[in-house]
């Protein structure tokens, strides 16, 4: 137990030294050294966890979205609106790390991951709907489409420190995605 103990908190130190880190100098400027001094964390204890530091961007991923994937995995499929809300208030909820992961100072590869990451989460949860809409659009031209729009307002809010709250955020998506979204799960009969 001790150990986990242990392996919990040089992880917790890891991350946060990361993300502090990317506030300060940005993803692509920080080096495996800068990261071990800020968690005080000896070398080989890193690469004991991580291959590099892009494993270690990775695994902050992983924990934060494991939670998003967790509270999406509960809802109804033809519930289209609550994906993208749990996603802004946990980011909400989250600002430091998404303000590092998610703003200008995170990098390209952090937006890749981001956007497979979500693009993944709302693949399981819309293939359903969408396969049964007979909208002869294919599932993942429609799931790239939703997860651009989500995560573009997601940036926009992120770069503009999270003004004006989830709620907010939701609803501006409510009135710029939903509708397309929304025609594409109810295709007429004369479509299929």
């Amino acid at each position: 137990m001790p150990d986990d103990r242990r392996v919990r908190r040089t992880r917790r130190a890891l991350h946060q030294a990361l993300i502090e880190l990317v506030l300060e100098k940005g993803y692509e400027r920080i080096s495996v050294r800068e990261i071990l001094d800020r968690a005080d964390v000896v070398r080989s204890t890193f690469y004991a966890h991580y291959q590099d530091k892009d494993a270690l961007l990775f695994s902050c991923f992983e924990e934060m979205l494991g939670q998003l994937r967790d509270a999406v995995s509960t809802l109804s499929p033809t519930d289209t609106a609550r994906p993208a809300e749990l996603l802004y208030r946990h980011a909400y909820e989250h600002r430091t790390v998404y303000r590092a992961l998610c703003g200008r100072q995170g990098g390209n590869l952090v937006a890749g991951h981001l956007q497979r990451m979500v693009g993944q989460v709302l693949t399981e949860h819309l293939s359903g709907p969408l396969a049964e809409s007979g909208s002869g659009l294919p599932v993942d031209l429609v799931v790239e489409h939703y997860t651009n729009t989500t995560l573009g307002l997601l940036g926009w809010w992120v770069t503009h420190d999270f003004r004006h709250g989830p709620a907010w955020l939701t609803e501006a998506w409510r009135k710029l995605a939903l509708p397309g979204l929304r025609s594409v799960l109810e295709a007429p009969a004369a479509a299929r």
